[in-house]
């Protein structure tokens, strides 16, 4: 879902120069793997570099033509109207999550990733009871714009486009939590070519005023 925005406006722009026609299918990172996996039929498959690599040793992505397109970083938000709580450093988030009523995070990488830095910082077992875990394929911001989670964390890139919500800003840089989005193509596909001249365009520089645009980091 971190990618929707950004696959939308590339898929435009790419069908505009090549009268492509391109369906793209948009779900949660969880949701994504298993259909693959169950054995849906996709061209090309678009998620975080390490379910991209999972994919692979099943066999259902072509080694070969893994793509890293973006970086994606982890923002705060809350409520709009609300306090913002301060953010600017390690030991301020900590504050600032331990002071909130309510929690949330994705069941993406992001939320893996946040998990373990609740753990390492030894609140998991306090904070546990106030952990709004969003399901998967429905945006944290959509929650805490609705007030039912005071402080979310999910990719820039799925909060920037919801009305609701105040983004804070991003994590600290010592603590940041940066999934790289890739793409394969599917060993099942019979438009191999077709798509990797797609993914070509994806990682080109022709699409990287539209990454920036979408609150994503060029993979140099």
């Amino acid at each position: 879902m971190a990618t929707r925005q950004l696959l939308a406006e590339l898929v435009t722009e790419y069908t505009k120069q090549t009268a492509t026609d391109i369906h793209i299918a948009s779900v949660g990172g969880v949701n994504a793997t298993n259909q693959v996996l169950a054995g849906d039929y996709f061209d090309v498959v678009f998620l975080a570099s390490d379910a991209i690599d999972k994919l692979i040793a099943s066999g259902h992505i072509d080694p070969t033509s893994k793509v890293d397109l973006v970086h994606s970083g982890v923002a705060v938000a809350v409520k709009a109207g609300a306090a913002a709580p301060d953010i600017s450093s390690e030991a301020a988030l900590k504050a600032s999550v331990l002071a909130a009523k309510t929690i949330s995070y994705s069941t993406g990488p992001s939320g893996v990733a946040l998990a373990k830095l609740f753990e390492r910082w030894g609140i998991a077992e306090q904070i546990a009871n106030r952990i709004v875990q969003a399901p998967s394929g429905v945006p944290v911001g959509s929650l805490v714009a609705k007030g039912e989670v005071e402080l979310g964390f999910q990719q820039l890139s799925e909060l920037i486009h919801l009305d609701g919500i105040s983004i804070v800003g991003p994590l600290p840089p010592e603590i940041q939590i940066t999934t790289t989005f890739s793409a394969g193509v599917c060993t099942a596909s019979t438009q191999a070519d077709v798509v990797n001249k797609i993914l070509a365009y994806m990682a080109s520089p022709a699409a990287a005023a539209a990454k920036l645009r979408q609150g994503m980091e060029i993979v140099q």
